[in-house]
């Protein structure tokens, strides 16, 4: 399994070069074409992903991030809801780089094979950073409405949330 993970993406590569040799298709051309229209797309995204980064950075400098989760903590500590999962799907909608940092202190701190530790990896595989994703996907269509989008993206979120509590026990 290794070796196949470490030739798996040589091996497509080489399948679309050889598919576009016999298709008599320039494809080092169309390469070219393509990293152009992804560096202009980057380029546009860049102001959404800068707000995005510096919201995520504010939150937890502030010490906002900290105030939020104490309260949800209290709230549904009757739950039977680890308080230290709280911050963690709190930031998974919004960033992944910041939950990943999260869920990886977890999991250090107090191990795969917990309760805790379980909770964390199934959020960090069930949910999406669903503000990232609809940042960057409104703003490359230029959709001004996004309100349509971010309230069952949110709703999908928290029932991800609630089932990766419910189902690790």
């Amino acid at each position: 399994m290794i070796y196949l993970s470490a030739i798996i993406i040589p091996l497509i590569i080489s399948i679309i070069i050889f598919c576009g040799l016999i298709e008599n298709k320039k494809v080092y051309d169309i390469f070219c074409e393509g990293a152009k229209d992804g560096i202009k797309m980057t380029i546009k995204m860049f102001p959404t992903l800068i707000g995005i980064f510096l919201a995520v950075a504010m939150l937890r400098s502030s010490g906002l991030l900290e105030f939020i989760s104490n309260i949800i903590g209290k709230l549904v500590k009757n739950l039977n809801v680890p308080s230290e999962i709280i911050p963690l799907a709190f930031i998974k909608p919004i960033s992944g780089s910041a939950s990943m940092a999260l869920a990886t202190d977890i999991i250090s701190k107090y191990g795969t094979e917990t309760r805790i530790g379980m909770i964390a990896a199934t959020i960090m595989a069930a949910s999406e950073t669903t503000f990232y994703v609809i940042a960057v996907y409104m703003n490359s269509i230029r959709a001004k409405k996004s309100r349509k989008v971010i309230i069952p993206a949110i709703l999908a979120d928290i029932v991800s949330i609630i089932t990766a509590i419910c189902i690790i026990k």
